[in-house]
């Protein structure tokens, strides 16, 4: 599936509710992204709770530890593929995390569950999310490479009791594994004697709760650094109509040096809510 577009990505999503790409990004940056993330891994603790794993580490926050996650984040392929998927039913995409994940040798298989039921609404007219995870290592059958229950997506796949087997995403460093936020999977149990480590970064619809706090993982003093395209995923953007905003403006004043200590509230519609305006502010002073 190599050198497949943006579109074709999205339609193995549609049609399976996920898919594995191998080789979307150098291994070379994916050691040096790994390399970053070697001290934080050291120094984190591992979690607690059944979700979560006893035998796991975690920690978000990757877009200020290190310079490579922002290859990951932006990727055109994936992003494109997002776009596809979730962009009828918002205004923009945002991040909804990014995450590195470690299962030390130990770990039990996660429960098989479904990232959209984080958010309580009704599912199934659109999708919420799409997630890839870049693998930091080898990802096995053995060492708790994520499973994935093909068909288990969208209306047809929540409707059906029986999930049948999993696919292991079995793949190396550079590989792209991604799935739908109603696709059923889990990382597998760690039978070896070795860590397993990845990354998963997260798109969801643009006026959801994100996740990760990301205004908290990336203040204005850091996000000053970022790219427009990566600082609007990461919050600092509006989603229209006036969602996200900053003193009634977008966020994105506060990356200026010069944002002013006060600001006027500044309408950010959707197209057909200024013609909508327009037409009764018209009528109201005619």
């Amino acid at each position: 599936m190599k050198g497949l577009s943006g579109a074709e990505m999205a339609a193995q999503l549609v049609e399976n509710g996920f898919c594995v790409v191998p080789d979307l990004l150098p291994k070379e940056t994916i050691a040096a992204l790994a390399s970053d993330l070697d001290p934080v891994f050291s120094a984190t603790p591992f979690g607690q709770g059944h979700f979560y794993g006893y035998r796991t580490k975690r920690f978000g926050g990757l877009l200020k530890r290190s310079a490579y996650a922002e290859r990951l984040v932006l990727e055109p392929t994936v992003l494109g593929a997002v776009e596809a998927i979730l962009g009828s039913a918002c205004d923009r995409i945002q991040l909804n995390v990014a995450q590195a994940i470690e299962i030390h040798p130990g770990e039990v298989r996660q429960f098989p569950h479904r990232d959209h039921d984080m958010w309580n609404g009704a599912k199934g007219c659109h999708e919420y999310l799409v997630n890839v995870i870049w693998p930091l290592t080898s990802f096995t059958a053995d060492n708790g490479a994520t499973q994935i229950y093909r068909g288990s997506h969208g209306l047809s796949g929540m409707a059906n009791d029986h999930l049948g087997e999993p696919i292991v995403a079995e793949c190396e460093p550079g590989a792209a594994i991604c799935f739908l936020g109603s696709t059923v999977h889990g990382a597998g149990a760690n039978i070896t004697q070795s860590v397993r480590r990845g990354v998963v970064i997260g798109y969801s619809l643009g006026w959801l709760k994100p996740y990760e706090n990301l205004w908290l993982s990336y203040p204005p003093d850091v996000a000053r650094a970022f790219s427009p395209e990566l600082a609007a995923l990461a919050g600092y953007a509006q989603h229209r109509p006036n969602l996200g905003n900053y003193e009634g403006q977008c966020p994105s004043v506060l990356l200026r040096g010069d944002a002013p200590e006060y600001l006027g509230a500044i309408d950010a519609l959707r197209p057909d809510q200024e013609a909508m305006l327009a037409d009764f502010a018209s009528v109201s002073s005619s």
